[in-house]
């Protein structure tokens, strides 16, 4: 059997990367050293805007084409890290030869000894991951996930008055409406959504244990806390002025349980639409040329909402697994780190994944408003608790003299079918007022739904 040439081992890279291709411009690792120039070259036009160690100033011209190092990254720059690392055995360390090269080609050789001056590797990582996941989340998978939430919404009031069983246990309970189901999913992930727009992203610059203690050796006359707090601040990026020699990753850790909070309701999501359509509340809309099943022709699978539970597991895991592991780091510094934030653009790749497939699903299903009308006339007996609801409120006004409405319902309804007319009669027969007696008796399962419409004004 013969080689197959280059292929993507991950499907986030082969089958599915249409999909996830806006993450990987943020979360790959050419994203990731893009990033990492940015980082170099914006603290060299800081120290040489205060001018530190008889510096002057770059004019307009020079910060121009030294942001250009950055702003036009590409495909150049990529191979020179990657023959560069080969050599360095040190990611970072490339970034900074890389600047320095191109400080030569500009003929800015004067402040090349200003490069990484003073960093620790994880003064550069730290800032770039913190800007990194920052925009991969706030421009990539929260729009995504405020799309899902927005196409529920829409659902929600659409369906807003379509009465349908509700089903506690997976049995006939007290009426609901489709658009009240619908927004209660909406409105948790709303909330959590709003924690992850709040959240923080930080960053450390304080040196090789966090005391900046190269910093003031150098010049002990800089207020180099002070100075370092303006530059992260200056990037978008909340400043995290007591470490070690990394940043402790708290904030990644409450990211990634967010993340994995918002994917477990979004996973009750699709195990809710998919056992909505498997009753047949949800018809699926057929897409022209789509094929169901490879043996049977009339099949329409709801591959969407199967494909997105899957890809939330996988996120969950990841999702947990970082938050696990970055928590922790070995006394100043171990390497752990490392590998897992490599993994960040997988865990948010099978979200995106997910919500991609979610955001398609919710849009080729049709409510069967016929098959929700038929089921709650073949449920009568879930009027039971608005019956002996009642009948309690008639025994405690005076109006009554039956003794335990709730076991007289239980003994009518437990465990068997009661029809319309079965029902009717029972109620014309209690000892109630005859107001609380035509309530019922005008009463039927599609509705009594209480408020569930009104709810749906609450998003």
């Amino acid at each position: 059997m013969s080689s197959l040439p280059p292929q993507p081992l991950s499907p986030l890279d082969g089958r599915y990367q249409a999909a996830v291709a806006p993450l990987a411009d943020f979360l790959s690792e050419a994203g990731l050293n893009r990033a990492r120039v940015e980082v170099e070259v914006e603290w060299l036009i800081a120290l040489t805007d205060r001018s530190l160690f008889a510096t002057n100033p770059l004019d307009d011209e020079d910060k121009a084409r030294l942001r250009a190092l950055y702003l036009e990254f590409g495909q150049a720059e990529i191979d020179w890290l990657a023959e560069k690392e080969a050599v360095t055995r040190h990611d970072v360390k490339a970034v900074e030869y890389l600047v320095r090269d191109r400080l030569s080609t500009l003929g800015l050789d004067a402040i090349a000894e200003l490069t990484h001056f003073a960093c620790t590797s994880e003064d550069v990582n730290s800032t770039s991951y913190a800007l990194i996941v920052q925009r991969a989340v706030e421009r990539v998978w929260l729009p995504k996930l405020r799309e899902v939430i927005r196409t529920l919404r829409e659902l929600a009031i659409a369906h807003r008055d379509a009465p349908m069983l509700s089903r506690t246990h997976g049995q006939p309970a007290t009426p609901s409406t489709m658009g009240k189901e619908l927004a209660v999913f909406a409105w948790r992930l709303e909330r959590v959504a709003a924690q992850i727009a709040g959240g923080e992203y930080l960053a450390k610059f304080s040196g090789a244990t966090g005391t900046w203690s190269a910093h003031l050796s150098a010049a002990p006359d800089v207020d180099w806390p002070g100075l370092s707090r303006s530059f992260i601040e200056g990037l978008g990026l909340g400043f995290n002025v007591l470490t070690t020699q990394i940043e402790s990753h708290d904030w990644q850790v409450e990211l990634y349980d967010r993340a994995r909070h918002a994917g477990g309701i979004l996973h009750n999501l699709a195990t809710d639409v998919w056992t909505y359509i498997s009753i047949g509340y949800f018809s699926q809309i057929p897409v022209a040329g789509a094929t169901g099943s490879s043996t049977m022709p009339h099949k329409i699978n709801p591959i969407r909402f199967e494909n997105a539970e899957a890809n939330l597991e996988i996120s969950s895991g990841l999702f947990a697994t970082l938050s696990q592991t970055l928590v922790t780091s070995r006394l100043q510094r171990d390497l752990t780190d490392s590998t897992t934030q490599r993994n960040i653009g997988v865990a948010f790749g099978h979200s995106l994944l997910a919500l991609d497939n979610l955001q398609r699903g919710l849009g080729e299903i049709s409510l069967a408003e016929d098959v929700l009308r038929a089921d709650l006339d073949a449920n009568w007996e879930v009027l039971a608790e608005a019956i002996q609801t009642v009948v309690r409120a008639e025994i405690a006004a005076g109006r009554s003299r039956i003794t335990d409405p709730y076991a007289l319902l239980k003994d009518l309804t437990r465990g068997r079918r009661v029809g319309a007319a079965e029902l009717a009669d029972f109620v014309r027969g209690l000892d109630i007022g005859d107001a609380a007696k035509n309530r019922l008796l005008a009463l039927t399962p599609a509705t009594y739904t209480g408020i569930a419409s009104e709810l749906v004004d609450e998003l």
